[in-house]
C-alpha cells in the first residue's frame, strides 16, 4: 500500500515552482508533442517504461508515457521528486529493496518496477522542473554510452519546453495584430469614407464654392481626420473586437476551462472519495479569454482544497464572467469551495502576504508549503484579488477575480 510520508524539498523550490508555471503549460495536452521521445529513452535504455514528469506543489505530471499509460500522481509517491533534488542522474538498481519506494504499488502489484533511472530536466536558470525516468520490472546496467544518450533526449525536452512557451507567446502576439487589423478594416471606413464624401463634394462644386462653404467642409475633413487619429490610438491600445468566437489555442472560455478542470482534478478527487464539481455560472460561456496562468492559479487552489477535504467530503468550483460593455473590460471571477479542516485567521493572513508554510492534508499528504503563496504571487501579477474566507472544521472559500480586457 502507498504511503504518504514527506517527501524532500529542493533548494530553491519556490523559484523551481515559478520558473514550471511561467511555461504556462496545459498538462494534459502534450503527450503528442513528446511521445517520440519516450519512445526514444526506452529503446536506448532496453526498458519496458519511459516518462516525462514534471512536478508542481502537489502533482507529477506525466506529460508523456510509453510503455505505461500513467497520467498523474501524488508528487510524495513519485521517486521522481527525489531525481529532482540534484542536477545528476539518479538509479536506483531495485526499488523493492529501497525503504523509501517499496511500498508504493506500482513496486508491490502491477506493474511491479524494480528499475529507475532518472535525468533531472534542468533549466538554464538551473531549476529541475521535471525529469526524465526509464523503468522496468527487470535489473538492467546502463553503459555510459546508453546514459550520455538519456542526457541528450533530457536536455532536448528542455529545448522543446521552451521552444513551446516561444511558439505560444508568438501566437498570441499574431492573433493580437490579427484582432487589430480586423479592428482597423471594420471600423475604419466610416470616418475615410466621409473624407472621401466631402473631398468630392468639393471637387463638384468647383468655383460655386464659397470660402465660408469650403472652410466648414475643411473643418468636416479636419474632424474625419481626427476621428481616424483617435480610432488608430484605439486599436493601438485596445486589442478587442467584439465578436463572439471559438478559443483559440492560447485561450479558454468557461466551457473549455470546466472541461480541463474536470480531467485534471476529477482523478485526485475521486483517489480520496470527494465529490469534485465545475458549474458554469454565466450567460457567457462561449466568451474567450486568455488561458495565462488560469491552470496554474486554479489548480494549485483545487489541488490543496481535495489535500485538506476529508473522504465523503465536497470540493465545487464556480466560474462566473463579467463584461462591462462601455468600456469592454471584463473579469472573471472563481469561487473554490470545500468542505475541509478550514484555515485559521492567521493562516489565511500569510497567504493573502505569500508566506504560507507547509502543512499535512488529511491523509497525510506532505506538504510543500508554497502552492499557495506561488497562487498568491500570479493573482497578483495579473492584477487579480484574492479573498479567503474560512471556518477551522468547517472548510474555506477561496475567491479569485481577474481582470482582462
Amino acid at each position: 500500500m502507498e504511503t504518504n510520508v514527506p517527501g524532500p524539498i529542493p533548494d530553491k523550490e519556490y523559484d523551481r515552482i515559478m520558473e514550471l508555471s511561467e511555461l504556462d503549460l496545459d498538462y494534459s495536452n502534450l503527450n503528442s508533442q513528446f511521445k517520440d521521445l519516450t519512445k526514444l529513452a526506452a529503446k536506448v535504455a532496453g526498458t519496458d517504461i519511459s516518462l516525462i514528469n514534471l512536478i508542481d506543489t502537489f502533482t507529477q505530471w506525466s506529460i508523456a508515457h510509453y510503455g505505461l499509460p500513467v497520467e498523474q500522481m501524488p508528487r510524495e509517491n513519485s521517486v521522481c521528486q527525489y531525481t529532482i533534488l540534484d542536477n545528476q542522474p539518479m538509479e536506483i538498481k531495485d526499488l523493492s529493496s529501497d525503504e523509501r519506494f517499496n511500498s508504493f504499488d506500482y513496486v508491490t502489484k502491477d506493474p511491479n518496477l524494480r528499475y529507475y533511472y532518472g535525468v533531472p530536466l534542468t533549466t538554464e536558470n538551473g531549476n529541475n522542473i521535471g525529469a526524465l525516468c526509464v523503468l522496468d520490472d527487470d535489473h538492467k546496467q546502463l553503459s555510459p554510452e546508453k546514459t550520455e544518450m538519456l542526457q541528450i533526449i533530457a536536455d532536448e525536452i528542455v529545448d522543446r519546453l521552451a521552444a513551446f512557451k516561444i511558439l505560444n507567446d508568438l501566437k498570441d502576439e499574431l492573433e493580437e495584430t490579427r484582432k487589430s487589423q480586423r479592428k482597423l478594416s471594420h471600423d475604419i471606413r466610416g470616418p475615410l469614407g466621409g473624407i472621401i464624401g466631402v473631398a468630392d463634394l468639393i471637387k463638384e462644386q468647383g468655383q460655386e464654392n464659397k470660402i465660408d462653404d469650403i472652410l466648414e467642409l475643411i473643418n468636416l475633413i479636419k474632424q474625419g481626420g481626427q476621428s481616424l487619429l483617435e480610432l488608430a490610438d484605439d486599436v493601438l491600445t485596445n486589442n478587442s473586437d467584439g465578436e463572439t468566437r471559438p478559443p483559440n489555442s492560447s485561450e479558454f472560455n468557461l466551457l473549455t476551462l470546466k472541461e480541463k478542470l474536470e480531467k485534471l482534478y476529477a482523478p485526485q478527487a475521486i483517489a480520496k472519495n470527494i465529490s469534485f464539481t465545475v458549474v458554469n455560472e454565466s450567460e457567457n460561456s462561449d466568451i474567450p479569454f486568455p488561458k495565462n496562468k488560469i491552470l496554474q492559479i486554479l489548480g494549485n487552489v483545487i489541488s490543496n482544497a481535495i489535500k485538506f477535504t476529508p473522504d465523503g467530503g465536497m470540493v465545487k468550483v464556480q466560474q462566473k464572467l463579467k463584461i462591462d460593455e462601455e468600456s469592454e473590460n471584463a473579469r472573471l471571477l472563481f469561487l473554490v469551495e470545500d468542505t475541509g479542516m478550514g484555515i485559521s485567521e492567521d493562516k489565511i493572513q500569510d497567504i493573502l502576504k505569500g508566506e504560507a508554510s507547509s502543512t499535512s492534508g488529511t491523509k497525510g499528504e506532505s506538504g510543500f508549503g508554497f502552492g499557495l503563496p506561488l497562487v498568491k504571487h500570479l493573482i497578483d501579477k495579473l492584477n487579480g484579488t484574492l479573498d479567503i474566507s474560512s471556518e477551522e472544521g468547517k472548510g474555506s472559500l477561496f475567491k479569485i477575480a481577474l481582470p482582462f480586457k
